[in-house]
């Protein structure tokens, strides 16, 4: 087991992050209370649930938005084997394993805690890239459950998600009722006001799901010994993605915020609005790592 650096820096941004965010949950909550015409108790009640759903089948949920399925170690050896080794070095819980049939290179990891965790690839990562880089990539993965963010990520998912439902179904479906007048002034509210919790509440995850992946790239360096070989895999990736169709990587978006490299092609305007670091200053983080390792 190699030793590892716990990033007070990551924590402290998770803690702030999960704080701001509730703060602008309970805003939220209180708008739609006084506006929407929905009690307080039955706001908090819907919540509750939701927040219940998103907590305890997040992996579950995952998975089923990228079709992907639970390998055995009878149907994937050669990947158990090597999850399996990057967890004794990382002093972790061996996760599920689980493989996703898809053309687009990559991988994530998903789960409410190190027991429940599970590591996702797909079939093109598998396919295209060599021992060493794959090994680099789950450890990446790896990191992410020995940070504990991935659960932060998905519970602070959760509040934008809501917030962009409501704000599309208000523009499309409005308010009815009799008083149509009080009803239209009610809706403009909470459609402004889901907006604004929208573009907050994304700026917020974005901050932290950046600073995240770096944090994720030095724990992989650390496990794996050899940052060139992340560096190397983020290069291939990256260089795989501009071929996917576009159409593809617009079905897969959705789960941008926990893959390795988020599936946007190169002259894509989202990539001004990324979920992570470029792939260029992730390597150029790596480089640095690697220099620091020679001393």
């Amino acid at each position: 087991m190699k030793k590892w650096y716990k990033d007070y820096g990551l924590q402290a941004r998770m803690l702030l992050t999960m704080f701001l965010l509730a703060a602008l949950y309970l805003f939220f909550l209180a708008i739609l209370a006084t506006y929407g015409g929905v009690g307080t108790s039955g706001l908090m009640f819907i919540a509750a649930i939701m927040l219940f759903i998103q907590f305890f089948f997040s992996d579950k949920l995952a998975l089923w938005s990228m079709g992907g399925r639970i390998v055995t170690e009878q149907e994937e050896p050669r990947l158990h084997e090597t999850i399996s080794r990057l967890c004794a070095i990382a002093d972790l819980p061996k996760p599920k394993v689980a493989i996703v049939d898809s053309n687009i290179p990559n991988a994530f990891a998903t789960g409410k805690s190190k027991g429940s965790a599970v590591v996702a690839v797909t079939t093109s990562l598998k396919q295209r890239l060599s021992q060493p880089e794959l090994e680099a990539v789950l450890a990446h993965e790896l990191s992410h459950v020995k940070n504990r963010d991935m659960l932060v990520i998905t519970i602070a998912s959760f509040l934008s998600t809501v917030a962009a439902l409501l704000a599309r179904s208000i523009m499309f479906f409005g308010m009815g009722g009799r008083d149509r007048d009080r009803n239209g002034g009610a809706a403009i509210v909470i459609f402004v006001v889901s907006i604004a919790v929208w573009i907050i509440s994304y700026l917020l995850i974005q901050a932290l799901s950046r600073y995240r992946e770096f944090a994720a790239d030095r724990g992989s360096a650390i496990i794996t010994g050899h940052p060139a070989h992340l560096a190397s895999a983020l290069m291939n990736i990256s260089g795989i993605m501009e071929k996917v169709p576009s159409r593809d990587l617009r079905e897969v978006q959705g789960m941008n915020a926990f893959f390795i490299i988020p599936a946007i092609s190169g002259d894509s305007i989202m990539n001004l609005f990324s979920t992570h670091p470029t792939v260029q200053a992730r390597i150029r983080a790596l480089e640095e790592i690697e220099r620091n390792m020679e001393f």
